[in-house]
């Protein structure tokens, strides 16, 4: 019993020990060509357009309506202090530092880490990625390098969306619904909120970018199995995606604060 379940036990930990390795040797090279090979700029560019503009309805509405629930939930608290003067101020930081990039991550995981680890995980079962390498085209810098690439650049300028949709939303909330000050929310976003607070929620959304552009290439690459295959691996992208942004949030939290 003891014996099985320490062999069971290792078993495991060696899978996710090769897992964490493919892993990070995946991105390992997708590094190296991405730093040694000429960057296919069209490529960039149409993942960029594909990733990040025909994200942008979705983010502007996510954003919108935390925004709007967020001011409304805070507007209960602070109601309770006698503190309403500062909405403005926790709904532009909580936009700024986290709910923005967070939530921007997971919708355009959702969205587009999913199409990504679709797209590869089809190409990769119908053999069209071994025609590539048939006709010596590096698959890494046709197809990988662009998609993370455009991920990493796109997530900051659609967080930015999200962040003033958001700062809007509570105002529309503040002013229209709970008629409170216009300039009192102004006022204090203007004296709380610092650029400090911008370059982080930008430094998070360029990290999240990259995080779901990766994991969704790196499944999608090594999808097996036919169409059963493309399904696990799609859905496995935006799981593990998810969890890693959330994760690692926290660390980027810590670190940037320390910084």
């Amino acid at each position: 019993m003891v014996t099985a379940f320490i062999t069971g036990l290792g078993t495991k930990t060696l899978m996710l020990c090769n897992a964490i390795g493919a892993f990070t040797l995946f991105f390992y090279q997708t590094l190296k060509v991405l730093f040694r090979t000429k960057l296919k700029l069209g490529k960039v560019f149409d993942q960029i357009n594909r990733i990040g503009v025909d994200s942008i309805y979705i983010v502007i509405l996510t954003g919108t309506f935390s925004g709007m629930v967020f001011a409304l939930q805070s507007y209960i608290g602070f109601q309770r202090v006698g503190g309403e003067q500062f909405i403005g101020a926790v709904v532009a930081l909580g936009m700024i530092r986290e709910l923005g990039p967070v939530l921007t991550g997971l919708m355009v995981t959702g969205r587009a880490g999913s199409a990504i680890a679709a797209e590869l995980g089809t190409m990769s079962i119908t053999e069209q990625i071994d025609a590539l390498i048939t006709l010596r085209i590096n698959p890494y810098q046709y197809l990988i390098v662009p998609r993370v690439l455009a991920g990493t650049i796109a997530l900051p300028f659609l967080a930015v969306f999200s962040m003033l949709c958001g700062i809007m939303g509570g105002y529309i909330i503040c002013v229209y619904v709970l008629h409170l000050s216009p300039e009192d929310y102004m006022s204090n976003i203007k004296t709380y909120v610092e650029l400090a607070d911008i370059r982080g929620g930008l430094i998070k959304s360029a990290f999240f970018g990259l995080i779901l552009s990766w994991v969704g290439a790196y499944k999608g690459y090594h999808t097996t199995g036919g169409a059963r295959g493309v399904g696990i691996s799609t859905t496995q992208s935006v799981v593990l995606a998810s969890i890693l942004i959330l994760v690692s949030n926290y660390f980027l939290t810590k670190l940037l604060e320390h910084l």
